[in-house]
């Protein structure tokens, strides 16, 4: 079944919603863009015959698994493919151009002046080597918005819109200093910089919070709205898509499927696929509990913690600016207790201090002060062998995918690397697991032989858990591990992590900023603010009766909660139906 073509679908459809410009012509207009990578084994298509329109004034999310081809349908639009990818056919119009027709120089007068790009991942975007206030100030002066002398402090000025606490401080730091969730709002700092006609927004939010994200998708809203910006928006998040945009473009296997607007497509999906998505996504099932995790046999409260972390405190020293503290304390006085067979989750917004406490346990970083037990043993200070053993007991599966594979490595080296490392098995029954591993995780045995840079951003993850898992740990410390994924591949993920608890009694510290995931994952919960923990509590208790004001803060932010009864009432009524057919 294929979905209606741009072509039938203008801004003025009923039930769009949102600020629906009257303009009779699309800023962009894509027709018939067909996209193929040149990989060892031949040619392989990535975009086949898309149609796409984005108006003055809205916002269009694309839609679809990871692998769909919308973010290489965004890099095409704006001719940023990898070097072995290249467009085969159609046309993108933008105003008066084509774009898929100019050259590399006439390309450099639209790019960051007309059209701004905030990529997926802001470790290979960001200059290691460049302060973050100079990368900002460097697109104000190359587009001539800015003298020498005043873009510094029109970069802070621009960072401050992007949401980036201390702005002034930040523009000092170098990316490195900053989260993972503060180097993002770099990029959009980036992007906005030139008040481009057209954002193209590749997963602008994936590493985000709940409530920076809301801060983020208000600005490029209020940009839509307020100045006819146009925002062409690339998500794996139905919420997000469901809560900010007026149209949605639904891609699988390279093509449109289904496209229309925001409130036809989710109350009334008329193809399989998108019936699927919506009974996959967390956030719009968020009112709708599902069934409790298994816990385990074993009677918990009685058992030794497998963790015990006691009054841990980090501090970082910072740059010296005028009027600011020149030591952070990262982890403020933090306490808390992990068992054998289950998931506790750290949330709290990006720079709250979780993905540094979870560097203490797996001993990444040094504590300032504090203690930390691992499975009765006291690893506060541990190095030499007693570190080594607890990096084979304890194993991390980074928040940045792009940035924990080896691109040198085919994904059959970086899966068997520790294997190798701590010489288990040989060559031949260190692939087989490789294999298995790669199945669990949704992920075709033939992917063994490619190479990072030939998968998208869900499949470079899918990998990382898969690496993870290969030595059987007791531990596993996820940060924010399923960020970069899809729904329906995070559903698959999350399932898996629940059997293998079930199975082998493996200990998940689960880091994440989404609060929809980390109720069907965690056992337990606990919210950090500001290095700090203020509300701890069992999911169920935390979700149903916050204490905490902060707390409800972050739940009031979830996304895909903007419907109204009207309209939420019909979706309800879709995700349980598509639940039965996938059943």
């Amino acid at each position: 079944m294929t979905g209606p073509t741009a072509t039938d679908l203008t801004p003025n459809d009923p039930g769009t919603g949102g600020n629906v410009t009257n303009t009779p012509e699309p800023l962009l207009e894509v027709r018939g863009l067909t996209v193929s990578y040149r990989t060892r084994g031949g040619t392989v298509p990535a975009v086949r015959g898309v149609d796409l329109d984005v108006w003055p004034g809205q916002v269009t999310a694309v839609v679809g698994e990871s692998g769909s081809g919308k973010s290489t349908t965004a890099h095409a639009i704006v001719r940023l493919l990898a070097a072995n990818g290249g467009i085969d056919a159609g046309t993108v119009r933008f105003g008066r151009h084509d774009l898929a027709a100019l050259s590399e120089q006439e390309l450099r007068t639209v790019r960051g002046a007309q059209i701004g790009l905030v990529p997926q991942d802001p470790t290979v975007s960001l200059n290691p080597v460049k302060r973050i206030g100079e990368q900002v100030a460097e697109v104000l002066r190359i587009h001539g918005l800015a003298t020498r002398r005043s873009a510094p402090a029109d970069a802070i000025a621009i960072l401050d819109r992007a949401g980036l606490p201390d702005a002034a401080t930040r523009a000092r730091q170098y990316p490195h200093e900053l989260s993972g969730g503060m180097q993002q709002r770099a990029l959009i700092a980036v992007a906005i910089a030139g008040r481009p006609k057209l954002i193209i927004a590749d997963e602008p939010t994936s590493a985000l919070d709940v409530t920076v994200q809301r801060v983020i998708l208000d600005h490029l809203q209020h940009l839509a709205e307020e100045l006819g910006t146009a925002v062409l928006l690339v998500t794996h998040d139905l919420g997000v898509a469901a809560d900010r945009a007026q149209r949605i473009v639904v891609m699988s296997e390279g093509r449109v499927v289904e496209a229309g607007p925001t409130r036809a497509i989710l109350g009334d999906p008329q193809h399989e696929y998108t019936r699927r998505l919506l009974a996959s996504a967390p956030s719009l099932a968020t009112a709708r509990p599902r069934v409790p995790l298994p816990l385990a046999a074993t009677s918990v409260a009685e058992a030794a913690p497998l963790v015990e972390v006691r009054n841990a405190v980090k501090e970082f020293r910072l740059p010296r600016t005028a009027g600011s503290a020149r030591t952070l304390r990262a982890v403020d006085d933090v306490s808390f207790t992990l068992h054998r067979g289950r998931t506790l989750a750290l949330v709290g917004e990006s720079g709250s201090g979780k993905s540094t406490t979870a560097r203490l346990v797996l001993r990444l970083t040094d504590a300032t002060s504090g203690r930390i037990v691992f499975d009765g043993a006291d690893i506060t200070t541990a190095g030499g062998a007693q570190a080594r053993q607890l990096r084979r007991r304890a194993q991390l599966v980074y928040q940045n995918p792009y940035a924990s594979l080896d691109p040198r490595f085919a994904i059959g080296e970086v899966i068997t690397e520790p294997l190798r490392a701590f010489k288990v098995g040989d060559r031949v029954s260190r692939l087989a697991r490789a294999g298995e591993l790669l199945e669990r995780v949704a992920l075709p045995k033939s992917t063994l032989e490619r190479r990072p840079a030939e998968l998208s951003g869900g499949q470079r993850q899918r990998v990382a858990i898969a690496r993870a898992l290969a030595l059987s740990p007791d531990l596993v410390v996820c940060d924010e591990p399923v960020s970069a994924l899809d729904v329906s591949v995070q559903s698959q993920v999350l399932e898996l992590l629940a059997e293998l608890q079930a199975d082998t009694g493996v200990a998940y510290l689960f880091i994440s900023h989404d609060l929809a995931v980390v109720r069907q994952i965690a056992h337990h919960v606990a919210v950090m603010r500001s290095g700090r923990v203020v509300e701890t509590g069992t999911a169920e208790e935390l979700f149903t009766r916050p204490r905490h004001d902060y707390t409800r803060e972050l739940l009031a932010a979830i996304p895909g909660g903007r419907h109204t009864t009207a309209e939420a009432e019909p979706l309800e009524e879709t995700l349980e139906e598509a639940e039965k057919e996938n059943a």
